[in-house]
């Protein structure tokens, strides 16, 4: 009985290690510490943090385009291990010919574990394949330190084959930052790794 419960928890431990998220982690044990210190913080629920991920793809004039649609579904559904939800209309605009309740997009938004994994691909994987990328813009952030990451074409993605990226479109990728200053949203984020364009304010 004794080498039985020895064995079990091995395979716990082994679970564990496999399924702890690297950056998840990195922000647990020391980004939020030496962000306290640097930010001079007094209280730890001060210290920015990321709690969620939201990924959207607009679809415009191809709202009604079959293909599209299923592209862009197929996109977000890959890259994010989620199913995407339907984003409607609010209000109807005569001269977008758009009336309320018309779908006009999708999104899937990522909490936890899933979206630490994204982020840590996105910055690493990712953002180095994008076409004469010179980093992220300064000021793409909004006054609650909300960041927003455009994206022109999915095939920078290694999840898509060929075939599922002839029918290009673009996504918009939102940090949702808990933060005082949108200051404090960059230093998060820089922390986590996000090249940001050098010499602009």
């Amino acid at each position: 009985m004794a080498e039985a419960k020895k064995t079990t928890a091995k395979v716990t431990k082994a679970k564990v290690a496999v399924t702890d998220v690297r950056l998840k982690a990195l922000y647990n044990t020391e980004i939020a510490k030496a962000l306290q210190t640097e930010l001079k913080l007094k209280n730890p629920h001060q210290v920015p943090k990321l709690e969620k991920i939201v990924l959207n793809v607009g679809l415009g004039k191809a709202k009604d385009d079959k293909k599209v649609i299923a592209t862009a579904t197929n996109t977000l559904r890959k890259i994010t291990g989620q199913q995407p939800i339907d984003t409607m209309a609010k209000q109807s605009i005569a001269g977008f010919k758009l009336r309320e309740g018309n779908k006009i997009g999708i999104k899937v938004t990522l909490r936890g574990d899933r979206m630490y994994e994204f982020m840590d691909r996105l910055i690493n994987i990712v953002m180095p394949r994008l076409r004469d990328f010179h980093g992220v813009s300064n000021r793409a952030f909004d006054q609650s330190g909300n960041f927003a990451l455009g994206i022109n074409d999915q095939s920078v993605f290694p999840e898509l084959t060929y075939d599922e990226t002839t029918t290009v479109h673009g996504m918009q990728v939102i940090f949702v930052i808990k933060c005082q200053q949108k200051e404090h949203g960059k230093a998060l984020l820089e922390k986590f790794g996000v090249p940001f364009e050098k010499g602009a304010k």
